[in-house]
């Protein structure tokens, strides 16, 4: 069995040994369309981070027997297609939830203390010249009291919900599927929660539901002391519109570690604005822990054991 990931370097310095330990295993850094077309060729399983996945790549492959995704979503892949040639898609569910909630926790308390004000005001000096024990300059605020309203409460929504409340915060949610099926938090419209949320935290898939869910509209619905922080999908907000929104103070501030094109541009609307202390950018690092990439692989491994 022969075993090819195409882009390998997303997954960093994990160790790959439990790939192969189960056959003939190839790995590149990353792979153009070309690239890859031409790597799976004699392929039996192709593993993949964020590599598209079409038709063309499918066919250039005609001994796959398997799509493994080092990932929970399959967007980046014609799963349809697959289908119909009897390819299984596997990907991996659970394995970065405590990585990607700690991650929103660091966004959340970053933006919630003002961590880079206060880092730069001893490391540039100011504080040492200031002549006082404190720096009263900036003002950060408790998270105890306020209301997190979760967009998307999956495994990961849950587990932002339960950090809420160890801080002494109050949880609501909204149901991108309509269903709100947890009775643990009140469910309320996207209105609703967009209105009476101090943090707005999003963990939801990217579909049809959810494409350019938040946008100016519903930035202007939030409080303009309120923050929000996107883990989902990038292309869940509209970027432009969130931009504008933080620049010009319809809303405090925002953390953001997904983005509609990965890596992002330039020129992107987040890297030119007014007052960037207000953004907290990080890129797509949420899910990549060690230890979720370590269960990662781990998992992998145990989807190409389960066969085909």
């Amino acid at each position: 069995m022969k075993i090819v990931f195409l882009d390998a370097a997303t997954m960093g310095d994990v160790s790959f040994e439990p790939f192969e330990q189960l056959g003939e295993f190839v790995s590149y850094p990353t792979s153009t369309p070309t690239e890859a077309r031409e790597r799976v060729k004699d392929a039996d399983v192709v593993m993949i981070n964020k590599v598209i996945v079409n038709k063309e790549l499918i066919d250039a492959a005609p001994s796959l027997k398997l799509i493994c995704v080092a990932a929970t979503g399959v967007n980046n892949i014609d799963v349809d297609y697959a289908a119909s040639k009897g390819i299984p898609v596997r990907n991996v569910a659970g394995y970065s939830t405590d990585s990607v909630a700690q991650s929103t926790f660091m966004h959340i308390l970053s933006l919630a203390g003002g961590a880079p004000y206060f880092d730069n005001s001893v490391k540039s000096g100011n504080y040492s010249r200031s002549g006082m024990f404190t720096d009263p300059n900036w003002n950060w605020w408790e998270l105890a009291g306020k209301t997190i309203g979760i967009i998307g409460l999956g495994n990961i929504g849950k587990k932002v919900a339960q950090i809420a409340e160890a801080f002494g915060m109050k949880v609501c949610y909204f149901s991108t599927s309509g269903t709100g099926h947890c009775k643990d938090y009140p469910c309320m419209t996207l209105e609703e929660l967009l209105k009476v949320s101090d943090v707005v935290s999003v963990h939801a898939p990217l579909n049809e539901r959810t494409l350019n869910l938040l946008g100016a509209k519903e930035f202007s619905m939030m409080k303009p002391t309120a923050i929000i922080v996107n883990a989902g999908r990038g292309a869940i907000i509209v970027e432009a519109d969130l931009a504008d929104a933080v620049d010009n103070g319809v809303i405090a501030g925002a953390g953001i570690d997904v983005f509609v094109q990965e890596p992002i541009p330039e020129d992107h609307p987040y890297l030119k604005m007014k007052h960037p202390e207000r953004m907290r950018l990080t890129p797509h690092v949420a899910w990549a822990s060690v230890e979720a990439r370590r269960r990662l692989v781990s998992m992998m491994a145990d989807n190409v054991r389960k066969g085909w």
